[in-house]
């Protein structure tokens, strides 16, 4: 399996890329700056699959075929979206990475006929609706942060998952209609993020609003819901009490899915009118 990892310097993407490395698959690492490339090119050191780099600025990514050149260079199976901004810039550099670059990579992904998955990291908060099980404490504290603590962080990642989700509901359409073949559409959606080493046991799917969860746990997920054939949706995340493995068996036998009580179809018609 070839990956093409976006935002491949970022703090997760780094956790990441030697867990899919060891699954014998190839990565190529998309980064901006050409110093970190010997450091990404040391988490390749002894691992069973070949790591490429790409020198590449998401900034210069303004148009759907813009996308599509890095996706032909690469050929990837899968695609990783873990790049973002990162508050600098301003929130006009905000809109440019985390939504409109995410958008043009999934319709780019999308229209390819080789690639089958699309993991998109955003985070917990990035919805509209009010959901049952997050506490009135917990949904107000989101609330302030999407409203006022990362207002262009929060609309843009809001803008790029519906996009993903409408992609998705469309295509399954297709599919079903025999048009198109499957690709699963990943949503993971971390709490607050920390850099402490891996617990190894989360909350996964439905999750309390103002949790923290680490990077390294964020990787493994992440590693983890790749590596199945069954896995779509949102899937919220923090640390919890669950080993990682059985969180994941759960979500997907109980078909969990934090989309819930988002209104779908007007992300379609939104979209796709």
């Amino acid at each position: 399996m070839q990956v093409l990892l976006l935002g491949g310097h970022g703090k997760v993407a780094l956790r990441l890329t030697p867990l899919l490395l060891n699954r014998a698959w190839n990565v190529t690492s998309v980064i901006r700056n050409p110093d970190h490339e010997s450091e990404i090119l040391a988490l390749g050191k002894g691992t069973k699959g070949k790591l490429n780099v790409l020198v590449s600025s998401l900034d210069d990514v303004k148009s759907d075929a813009d996308a599509k050149k890095i996706l032909d260079a690469v050929a990837p199976d899968y695609v990783v979206w873990s790049a973002g901004a990162g508050g600098k810039g301003g929130p006009e550099r905000t809109f440019a990475i985390d939504e409109r670059a995410a958008k043009h990579f999934l319709t780019a992904s999308f229209a390819s006929p080789r690639v089958t998955k699309f993991l998109l990291i955003s985070w917990l908060g990035s919805r509209r609706v009010h959901p049952r099980w997050m506490s009135s404490a917990d949904w107000a504290g989101v609330q302030n942060v999407f409203n006022n603590v990362l207002p262009a962080y929060a609309k843009a990642k809001l803008e790029a998952d519906e996009y993903m989700t409408a992609l998705a509901a469309r295509r399954k359409k297709q599919v079903a209609a025999g048009e198109a073949g499957p690709i699963q559409a990943i949503n993971l959606r971390p709490g607050t993020l920390t850099d402490e080493p891996a617990t190894g046991k989360v909350e996964l799917g439905v999750t309390p609003g103002r949790s923290k969860v680490t990077r390294e746990d964020v990787a493994i997920v992440a590693d983890r819901l790749l590596a199945r054939a069954d896995t779509d949706g949102w899937f919220d995340l923090v640390n919890g009490e669950e080993p990682v493995d059985e969180a994941v068996e759960r979500v997907v036998r109980e078909k969990v899915d934090a989309v819930e009580g988002e209104d779908v179809d007007a992300m379609v018609k939104r979209f796709f009118p």
